[in-house]
């Protein structure tokens, strides 16, 4: 944890200005975070500004003053009630003059960041510009990712959600499944990152489970799902007579979901006549849908801390939820203050799986595997 974490700044007093914004994708507790900063930052006596479509809304300065009633409430919704949108602008120089520009126009002081590992990039080039007050402007982020990607934070928000989704979507493709004895191969998001097909696929009782960092070639795919779905259809006591397979790859692994569908049919099909492999992919399916109790409550908790970082004149950091390490927030003692180029680093060893908590995953989900006969 870096020192920046302490801050140079002033502390906020009434009467300054605090913008939040949602860039990037939008993850189920946006709108929980989003409510909890603005009803801790107006309870201080700051004027809030909701920032419309992330960093373009913030080169356009489009933005809303939020008082306690407009977000009343909010916390239920998924998405993000200020809208998000990809900004190419804010990633020249020519956009962060612009950013600057803006900064004082709307005399902000602080900006709360609420998303993944894009947006706290841009989070951590906001926290170079100067506040309308002079010194440099308060940035702090807090992560939503449904992927669970970003580094330093055991979760991020969204994460909880899209978990939930994919086994009630699972769940109901095990119907059809099962009446039909076919195998389904269902495929997750997760971009570079297997944490919502590890979990999602052990908590659905999957036959098999496909992730990016178990480093598997295409053909030790291959081969694994094979062997597995040759097995399950098998009498026993040679095989398991199962009535159906159920197979759940993150988006992350190379292998397209179409191609194994086709090596199964001819590899297996011989041997179980009538075998029937179906593919389908949940895409954006699961990102939507109202948050869970667990996203909600800690979308607050990592918010009130953001939010009274801000105000305490911290800059530059990230709000974790129960860190493997770090000295835990005053404020809320599950909660940790990370320096954002840390965070950075340790997102892109999450993503190339080099990191320790992805080996840890990969080593857990590896144990239960064996424990299951998976």
């Amino acid at each position: 944890m870096s020192d920046a974490v302490q801050g140079t700044n002033r502390p906020l007093t009434a009467g300054d200005t605090v913008g939040i914004l949602t860039p990037g994708g939008d993850a189920p507790g946006m709108n929980a975070a989003v409510r909890a900063a603005a009803k801790i930052a107006l309870a201080q006596g700051l004027t809030v500004l909701g920032i419309r479509h992330g960093y373009k809304g913030l080169l356009d300065g489009d933005v809303a003053v939020l008082e306690h009633r407009d977000v009343d409430g909010i916390g239920r919704y998924g998405g993000t009630v200020l809208g998000s949108a990809r900004e190419l602008r804010f990633k020249t120089a020519a956009g962060h003059e612009l950013a600057q520009r803006r900064v004082k126009e709307l005399g902000l002081e602080g900006v709360l960041v609420i998303g993944g590992d894009g947006s706290l990039t841009g989070g951590r080039a906001l926290s170079r510009l100067e506040a309308a007050g002079g010194g440099r402007l308060r940035v702090v982020g807090v992560p939503a990712s449904i992927d669970n990607d970003v580094g330093c934070s055991s979760l991020a928000i969204g994460v909880d959600t899209a978990v939930n989704t994919i086994v009630a979507a699972i769940d109901k493709i095990a119907d059809t499944a099962r009446a039909h004895e076919r195998t389904f191969i269902v495929e997750v998001m997760g971009r570079d990152c297997g944490y919502l097909a590890m979990v999602a696929g052990i908590a659905s009782s999957a036959d098999v489970i496909l992730y990016r960092e178990r480093g598997y070639s295409q053909p030790e795919l291959l081969a694994q799902v094979e062997g597995v779905v040759r097995k399950a259809y098998r009498p026993p006591p040679a095989g398991a007579g199962k009535r159906m397979v159920l197979i759940v790859k993150a988006e992350g692994v190379s292998v397209p979901a179409e191609a194994i569908k086709e090596h199964l049919d001819l590899a297996v099909r011989p041997e179980v006549p009538g075998l029937e492999t179906r593919v389908c992919v949940l895409g954006h399916l699961v990102r939507g849908g109202a948050p869970s109790a667990m996203d909600r409550l800690v979308a607050a908790r990592l918010a009130n801390v953001a939010i009274r970082a801000i105000a305490s004149g911290q800059t530059g950091t990230m709000a974790a939820w129960r860190p493997p390490e770090g000295e835990r927030s005053a404020w809320d003692p599950d909660v940790a203050l990370f320096d954002l180029d840390v965070v950075l680093e340790e997102t892109a060893r999450v993503r190339d799986g080099t990191s320790l908590v992805s080996q840890k995953r990969v080593q857990l989900l590896s144990g239960v595997e064996a424990v299951l006969g998976l």
